[in-house]
């Protein structure tokens, strides 16, 4: 039987590799009986990312093109794709080809036995640092500790949702989106793909150590309290310390008396407490943050330019008709 399929694509100055990734994607496309379309997602381009993508829509007529206003991330890039989409199976890949196309037949038919969610597992990994693979492991085995919502180890973005996996998505409009966290946290069946994960085919990955970094603390503090709870018992820890060596020097004066010294003891003391309090207070101030961002409610992207399909009706906005 006949279904529909919508390809999500975002993109963030990937003109190198368009033309490659489409033509590999439209190879597979055309053995899956099925009524596909491309949507991709320019994040704010810098390069010559929109041009390229609006001269493969010009090829294909499977092509629909969305130009965010400026770049809001990729988490909004991928949510814009899903806003857009109206289609019985979605598949969410990035573009510059370390997750292959070639993969989405398979991902298609784990969906067809019964799945919502089929998510790509990466087996190895080549073009990466021995840094990077040990800290992305690090990251997905902290998160099976820290959260309630584990996630899937050594898992991105590349995965198959079904109908109803995307209009539960489309119910999240938090403003601080870590869309693997919430990928797995609507629930339904899901299952995996085991693949080889290739180097990138061309350009330079957007993702330096800082930018993860900040990704993993969104991960952490989105789906987790634990760095609250860690605050607490730090700050408890700290106190009985405290108190438990103020009253050894109570006794000791008592019973020994004491000249006048402790000038090292008094700083390791000060600064021990004065370092655990703002420890206590980073964090707070990390969840406090992100409780401010929610409350302004503002939307999550907004649309320059839409080519191709129909807006669909979600909470983006674009810019007047220009006729």
């Amino acid at each position: 039987m006949t279904f529909s399929l919508a390809i999500v694509v975002p993109a963030y100055n990937e003109s190198a590799v368009v033309d490659i990734f489409h033509a590999r994607l439209s190879a597979v496309l055309d053995g899956i009986d099925a009524t596909s379309r491309v949507i991709y997602v320019d994040d704010g381009s810098q390069d010559g990312t929109w041009q390229a993508l609006c001269a493969v829509a010009g090829r294909d007529a499977r092509v629909e093109t969305i130009r965010l206003s400026r770049n809001f991330g990729k988490e909004a890039a991928m949510t814009a794709g899903f806003d857009a989409a109206d289609a019985d199976a979605v598949v969410v890949i990035d573009i510059d080809l370390q997750d292959p196309p070639e993969l989405i037949p398979a991902l298609v038919a784990r969906w067809q036995e019964g799945f919502d969610v089929v998510y790509a597992t990466r087996g190895e990994r080549d073009g990466e640092t021995r840094t990077k693979k040990f800290t992305s492991a690090a990251f997905y085995r902290v998160m099976e500790r820290l959260s309630d919502t584990p996630l899937p180890r050594d898992t991105g973005d590349f995965r198959l949702l079904s109908r109803r996996a995307v209009d539960a998505l489309r119910q999240l409009r938090e403003r601080q989106r870590f869309m693997k966290g919430l990928f797995t946290w609507i629930g339904y069946r899901q299952t995996s793909v085991t693949y080889h994960r290739e180097a990138r085919r061309a350009g330079a990955t957007k993702w330096n150590y800082w930018r993860l970094t900040n990704l993993a603390i969104e991960g952490i503090t989105s789906f987790s309290t634990a760095p609250l709870r860690l605050a607490t018992w730090v700050g408890v820890s700290a106190a009985t310390l405290a108190f438990l060596y103020g009253l050894w020097i109570v006794l000791k004066v008592l019973l020994w008396g004491d000249p006048v010294r402790g000038y090292p003891t008094l700083m390791v003391v000060i600064l021990f407490l004065g370092g655990a309090q703002l420890l206590a207070l980073g964090v707070i101030g990390e969840y406090v943050g992100r409780t401010y961002s929610e409350s302004k409610r503002r939307p999550l992207y907004y649309v320059d330019e839409h080519r191709g399909g129909r807006p669909s009706p979600s909470d983006y906005s674009t810019l007047p008709d220009r006729r």
